[in-house]
């Protein structure tokens, strides 16, 4: 009974510590930038073709951080704590820094800690669970990115009302002090149990035969559809606060819009995680590329404040599910061989956040409106919600034949 106190109590400490680590490196570290943006451009600090590039650069970081991922050999724990600290000092480096290349070298630097601290903490918080065999708290780990975008959204217009140099400093040093309180934790990561090297050396259970031409159709698709998602939410995600402050001009709710976004994440997350792995993950993202593109569509066709926190609900629950089914997916199709597929279906990802915001903000000022972004984003989603249950339609026939 005390062995399985102690590995309840020992999984608990790994997913909380992860869920605080995706918190500072997802929430603080790579989207605190959505909320300082509108403070920025009020203090005429940049343009809004400005803000884009620094979102896309810092998109740019996490798409090579991601890709090179496999070719680091350092231990997990080791990476996660330096990319912890090093995303506080980046945080603490706009409020310093004064210059927009500086500002885009941080915010690039940013995007590569970002990936590197979400692979390194996912895989060691899972393989934790695994040695404790408690896998089903993973949706506690991957609530972290909600938990972190709700705390910028909430704080970071609060401390921005002493300028973006304070709100920049003081998420900063709000990172660090998070950063303490879970350091330790990852200490534990040094006793490898035998249980994980045992469930490594197992071999995972694929629906499809990894050299099928079906397989290799279907994992074609999930690359593809994958990067969608990326496009479809990223012009949101990184506007919001403005496109809702154009709307509704002197009112006080713009602010919330973005914390409400992120609060959505983590019932999502949670939710997504007890999804039955019976169930067919092409119709879970067509379900959840379909509540997106409803999502981003409110933004448009009702700018009112209860369109803009129904909008915001619906982009945010489905955001981390979206990965989990796509991860998910990769390895119904590749088993234990699929980090390569994760990989590739992560550039593809990334380099729709990439396109979007170098895509929607200079048509936005040229314009003075995002609603034509915004429906291209939302368009974006629904052809991949189609196009996955279509992919699904196309494998339940030859199922049935």
């Amino acid at each position: 009974m005390s062995n399985i106190g102690h590995d309840r109590r020992g999984a608990w400490r790994a997913a909380l510590a992860c869920m605080v680590t995706l918190a500072v490196a997802m929430g603080l570290g790579r989207f605190a930038f959505t909320p300082m943006l509108p403070i920025m451009l009020s203090e005429g600090k940049l343009e809004l073709a400005g803000g884009g590039l620094l979102a896309s650069l810092n998109y740019l970081g996490y798409f090579f951080g991601a890709v090179s991922c496999a070719a680091i050999g350092i231990k997990a724990s080791s990476m996660v704590r330096g990319g912890l600290l090093a995303t506080a000092a980046l945080l603490v480096g706009m409020g310093l820094l004064h210059s927009f290349i500086g500002w885009g070298v941080l915010r690039a630097a940013a995007g590569v800690m970002s990936a590197w601290v979400f692979v390194f903490a996912s895989g060691w918080g899972l393989r934790r669970l695994a040695e404790t065999n408690s896998p089903m708290l993973a949706g506690v780990i991957y609530t972290g990115p909600g938990i972190g975008i709700a705390m910028t959204g909430l704080l970071g217009g609060a401390l921005g009302r002493w300028g973006s140099e304070a709100g920049w400093i003081g998420l900063g040093l709000l990172a660090v002090v998070l950063i303490a309180v879970i350091w330790r934790v990852f200490d534990d990561g040094e006793r490898v149990g035998a249980v994980a090297g045992r469930a490594a050396a197992s071999p995972a259970v694929a629906a499809g035969a990894t050299g099928s031409a079906s397989a290799r159709s279907d994992a074609i698709w999930l690359v593809a559809l994958y990067g969608l998602a990326g496009f479809g939410y990223i012009i949101t995600a990184t506007f919001l606060p403005v496109i809702a402050r154009q709307a509704l001009p002197g009112s006080p709710w713009p602010d919330f819009f973005w914390p409400l976004f992120g609060a959505a994440i983590i019932p999502g997350a949670l939710i997504g995680a007890r999804a039955p792995v019976h169930w067919d993950n092409r119709l879970l993202l067509a379900a959840a590329y379909a509540l997106q593109a409803l999502g981003v569509v409110f933004s448009v066709a009702w700018p009112t404040i209860g369109g803009f926190a129904l909008g915001s609900l619906l982009l945010g629950m489905p955001f981390t599910a979206i990965t989990l089914f796509a991860m998910r997916e990769a390895r119904r199709l590749r088993g234990n061989a699929a980090a390569g597929l994760i990989g590739y279906a992560t550039a593809s990802y990334g380099v729709g956040q990439i396109i979007g915001p170098l895509f929607a903000a200079p048509l936005a000022q040229r314009t003075g409106s995002f609603q034509l972004p915004l429906l291209v984003a939302a368009a974006a989603l629904a052809l991949g919600a189609v196009l996955f249950a279509v992919v699904w339609s196309k494998y339940r026939r030859s199922q049935a034949a």
